[in-house]
């Protein structure tokens, strides 16, 4: 089907999707730049760690009032104003070394959570407008596809950035990513037109809390387990990797490059994996059966790494493991939110869920450092377990709900 024989909502969602892995392209590789370059010049685990704190605030309030706007204003232009700041947060970081104190790149940092979680919020909203109410299968299938699709090209970044890095050099590499990402906001201002996803009354700003308990128990789910994920993933395992095994930018770039994009592949196949949902209940069931085994893995990588056997091998092959588990809870997750979710105005609902998601990576990247850098990753991987197990009890007191 030719594209101009479209209806115009998908042409638009086509766009905003389009928009959405640009983004996650620059988002993967910035982040991989500030963790490998700041390592480079004799940054403590804390302190890296500290870089992404407002990263990771303003994500939680950007969720929260990004809905809002979205629901008010349309999601077309809470995409376009993503896609400003990442440009201006790109540019901010490409001076001279010798002024890129820590409170500056917090700043950028913090502009960059703001323009990610704008983009997410936008593109994960749309998706619920485009397909039938009772369509649970399909429903599934493109929230997987979509978070799949942007997981695997945000391992690309990871690579690009630190591919980047070793070519052009801190500056080099942002201004080259600036420009490219100022090519897809320009098109992006010319071609989103339509107010996809504009609330037909102008919500409250109360409204921005949910008012579901199932929203809100989701939410608590999501939290602990992507605080479980990066709690040892964000600033403990790059850094050990580079600091215990030697490891250059490049291999480090590359491994989390290729760890991210298996990620988002299994992501996107998850529907295959876990049967097409039936019910909500049903959906919630499945959900718990997939929590419950990922919360074992962190504690066995612990085990292997005690035992005689090469560091190497269980770092890797526990990460893969812990990867493709991971990834269905987290479709099994995005699924749930997008059908949980309010039609009208879908994005206070996305939005908050999102808020969630962005407290947990919060949680997760401040301890990642703060754990890594005075017990270790085998305590950081000890956090992970525990909360994961709290998402265990969330997510059967969710299935208790519905």
């Amino acid at each position: 089907m030719a594209l101009s024989s479209l209806p115009q909502d998908i042409k638009q969602y086509l766009i905003i999707t389009g928009n959405y892995w640009a983004f996650t392209l620059t988002d993967g590789a910035l982040r991989m730049l500030v963790v490998l370059y700041f390592h480079q010049l004799g940054y403590s685990p804390i302190s890296i760690a500290m870089l992404f704190l407002f990263y990771e605030v303003f994500g939680v309030v950007t969720n929260l009032l990004g809905g809002w706007l979205g629901a008010r204003l349309g999601l077309n232009k809470t995409m376009n104003v993503g896609l400003g700041l990442q440009v201006v947060a790109i540019v901010m970081l490409a001076i001279e070394p010798q002024w890129l104190s820590v409170a500056y790149v917090m700043c950028a940092q913090a502009l960059s959570g703001i323009a990610k979680d704008l983009n997410k919020m936008s593109a994960k909203s749309a998706i619920k407008l485009l397909v039938p109410k009772d369509a649970d299968s399909i429903l599934y299938k493109w929230v997987a596809l979509l978070t799949g699709s942007k997981n695997a090209l945000k391992g690309v970044g990871f690579f690009l950035g630190a591919m980047l890095l070793s070519l052009l050099g801190f500056a080099g590499a942002l201004w080259s990513m600036a420009g490219m990402l100022g090519v897809t906001w320009f098109m992006s201002i010319c071609l989103l037109k339509q107010d996809l996803g504009k609330k037909k009354h102008k919500p409250k700003f109360s409204e921005i809390f949910s008012k579901s308990r199932s929203i809100n128990l989701l939410s608590a789910a999501r939290l602990c387990l992507f605080a479980s994920r990066d709690v040892w993933f964000v600033v403990a395992l790059p850094v050990y990797l580079s600091s215990q095994f030697g490891w250059e930018h490049t291999w480090v770039g590359g491994f989390m490059a290729t760890w991210v994009i298996l990620y988002g592949i299994v992501q996107a196949n998850a529907p295959k994996l876990t049967g097409k949902p039936n019910t909500i209940h049903d959906s919630i069931q499945t959900a718990v059966a997939w929590v419950v085994p990922l919360t074992v893995i962190p504690l066995c990588i612990v085990v292997g790494l005690n035992l005689d056997i090469t560091p190497l091998w269980v770092i890797v092959v526990g990460l893969l493991v812990f990867g493709a588990v991971f990834a269905i809870n987290s479709s099994l997750h995005s699924y749930l939110i997008v059908k949980l979710a309010d039609s009208d105005g879908v994005s206070l609902d996305v939005g908050f869920y999102y808020m969630a998601n962005a407290m947990g990576r919060l949680f997760g990247t401040v301890f990642s450092g703060l754990i890594y850098q005075f017990y270790g990753l085998s305590a950081c991987l000890i956090v992970s377990a525990v909360l994961l197990g709290c998402t265990v009890i969330i997510t059967k007191k969710l299935q208790k709900v519905n």
